[in-house]
């Protein structure tokens, strides 16, 4: 199989299914063979009810999870180590990154990155862009986040956190099975690892469409602070060894 798309899902009812729906007509018009998996995060809506409907219309959906929500990291990493296929991408459940992005990672593949992100900044990429920009304060907040992730975590990329990423399965399996990080930070802790495992990091640019109904909140378990406390015990995992970097990069 050679591709396994994840979608991570805490109560997205009234979007997950226009979203499944582009991911199969997209997919079914490729020349390889793949999968979708749902990876439920302990929804408290009807999300699994409605998933387990689209089997009838979406071939090759499969849909796993776990009754309490743990955090979208807990989710995209239950996928990602579940998945079969030889490239494991994960997407937001809202679509707001499409999965045509697709066509833009695959010639990359062919040149030795094993780790392939997409990026809104341009100044990681030519030609990304937000089509429905976010609201002053989300903008605000998540550049000054930006800042600090260059200072404390990923050198060198300015969008950690678009949620359209995709892993070959030897760097999926080495770096997931170590990470620690259960809610919004774990896109940082994945690109820590992956640069510290060494894999090269490929970026292509994102047409990003923002959705209103974005669950990042300032506080709580998905805002910002929260995220920024999980950054700084990103820092101390790798002070304190806690991820085994030099054992992991002798297995490779």
């Amino acid at each position: 199989m050679k591709l396994s798309v994840i979608i991570p899902a805490y109560n997205e009812a009234t979007r997950i299914g226009n979203t499944l729906l582009d991911v199969d007509k997209y997919l079914s018009e490729q020349d390889y063979e793949y999968e979708i998996l749902v990876s439920l995060d302990g929804p408290t809506d009807n999300t699994k009810e409605i998933v387990e409907n689209y089997k009838k219309l979406v071939k090759n959906l499969r849909v796993i999870g776990y009754e309490k929500n743990q955090g979208k990291g807990v989710a995209v990493r239950s996928g990602m180590l579940e998945a079969k296929g030889e490239w494991r991408l994960f997407m937001d459940a809202d679509g707001s990154t499409s999965i045509d992005h697709l066509n833009k990672m695959w010639p990359l593949t062919q040149n030795g990155y094993k780790v392939i992100i997409s990026s809104r900044e341009k100044k990681d990429v030519p030609g990304a862009k937000v089509a429905v920009p976010q609201s002053f304060v989300k903008e605000f907040l998540g550049k000054g986040s930006n800042l600090l992730i260059q200072i404390f975590g990923v050198w060198g990329i300015w969008d950690t956190q678009n949620g359209f990423k995709m892993f070959h399965q030897d760097a999926a399996k080495k770096i997931f099975s170590i990470m620690r990080i259960k809610r919004w930070g774990f896109d940082i802790e994945a690109l820590v690892i992956a640069k510290k495992l060494k894999y090269k990091i490929g970026i292509v640019p994102a047409y990003w469409i923002n959705d209103a109904k974005s669950l990042v909140t300032f506080l709580g378990p998905n805002g910002y602070v929260h995220t920024f406390l999980e950054l700084l015990k990103i820092r101390w995992n790798l002070i304190s060894n806690k991820y085994d970097i030099k054992s992991k990069n002798k297995e490779k």
